[in-house]
């Protein structure tokens, strides 16, 4: 029986470009794949000759050659022939079943086809925790940082070899990166033992970074804290982070900050909480007070006279600033009325004086001390 067109058996027009070949052939794996079709006899053909079709459309030499001769471009050795890598048998299977797992996954792991080798390593990200105060959060401020990091090597430009020589092709991989061995019905891969799976070796390792093409360094970087951030907000530096291996892409550093304690603030979001302390005769009278404000001037309050402990006031706008933009918060004043010690006797006596006059000045307290007469009365009763 004559073969298929290869463009039929992918469903694919001749004039299709490799990403429609290659998402065509995909398709096709996914509902030809032996393990999906137990039931169907002729899945396994079929998901061959697709295997087929696809290994030579999505080379261009081969594609080329197959658009103008057509099957008869590898008839007589030019091509795959039957028991050598398209034809009946386990081994073929096998290898059918290999190809199809790297162009389903090979993506996806990060490999690359066609002998080109792997990528070099990216560095890793780094964090940094860095601690401000409350008014640099409330103003903003640049700080210059030191931070330990892997940066690349100046004597070999990053490369690990002596002399910024450019490493070679690994000869047992190929440049993969991963070496196949066939065991029965599967083909394993395996990372390459010369190169360490970087697809490169270096025959004369750079004597400063031992081949790695990166040295450990402290770095001074400056950040710029924006004002409004708070405890948890993450800043990002990109291309700040470890170097990667051999001249691969350096990571990010990601700069964690930390709002450190007020001695006089109490931040909840955007609003600022001061705690002030007053005296018995200025919570009583009233009066005016100044007060601090986290910009570093004074802001001036009206006390109501008869204030109790832990009233609030609030100063519109004199809170912490938003990260984004927007409205600022609020700072509020909460009073806390201090009661008098160390008294002299002339104290003693004018308190004991107003403490006699001042019978119907306590409503809270003649109120209480009505509502425990009544549960006593209620509990003799």
């Amino acid at each position: 029986m004559s073969k298929r067109d290869f463009y039929d058996v992918l469903g694919v027009p001749k004039g299709a470009s490799a990403d429609e070949i290659k998402k065509a052939y995909r398709k096709k794996a996914k509902e030809l794949h032996p393990d999906r079709n137990k039931d169907n006899a002729e899945a396994e053909s079929q998901f061959k000759e697709a295997n087929e079709a696809y290994e030579v459309l999505k080379d261009a030499d081969k594609k080329a050659a197959y658009d103008r001769f057509g099957h008869a471009a590898f008839e007589g050795g030019g091509g795959p022939r039957p028991g050598q890598g398209f034809g009946g048998g386990q081994g073929d299977f096998s290898s059918a079943f290999s190809d199809v797992f790297d162009d389903l996954f090979g993506d996806f792991m990060g490999q690359q086809r066609g002998g080109g080798g792997r990528r070099a390593a990216r560095g890793s990200d780094l964090r940094y925790n860095l601690r401000v105060s409350l008014e640099d959060a409330y103003s903003g401020i640049q700080k210059t940082i030191q931070v330990p990091t892997s940066v690349a090597c100046s004597s070999c430009d990053g490369s690990g070899a002596e002399g910024g020589v450019e490493p070679t092709t690994c000869p047992t991989c190929s440049g993969m990166g991963k070496v196949r061995a066939q065991q029965g019905f599967f083909t394993v891969e395996r990372t390459c033992p010369t190169c360490s799976g970087m697809g490169q070796i270096i025959k004369n390792p750079c004597k400063s970074c031992g081949g790695q093409g990166r040295v450990e360094k402290d770095r001074a970087l400056s950040v710029n804290i924006p004002a409004g951030v708070e405890t948890g907000t993450r800043i990002r530096l990109a291309g700040e982070g470890e170097a990667g291996m051999r001249g691969g892409p350096p990571g990010d550093l990601y700069i964690f900050v930390e709002v450190a304690q007020h001695k006089l603030f109490e931040r909840d979001g955007l609003n600022l909480y001061c705690r002030v302390p007053v005296s018995m005769a200025k919570a009583a009278l009233g009066g005016a007070i100044e007060v601090p404000t986290i910009d570093g001037g004074r802001g001036r309050v009206q006390i109501p006279s008869g204030s109790q402990s832990g009233r609030q006031m609030r100063l519109r706008g004199k809170g912490m600033p938003a990260l984004r933009g927007g409205s600022p918060g609020d700072m509020f004043i909460e009073l806390a009325v201090e009661t008098p010690v160390n008294l002299t006797s002339r104290q003693k006596e004018l308190l004991q004086e107003f403490e006699d006059l001042s019978e119907d000045n306590n409503p809270e307290t003649k109120s209480f001390f009505s509502s425990v007469k009544s549960f006593w009365d209620s509990m003799k009763g």
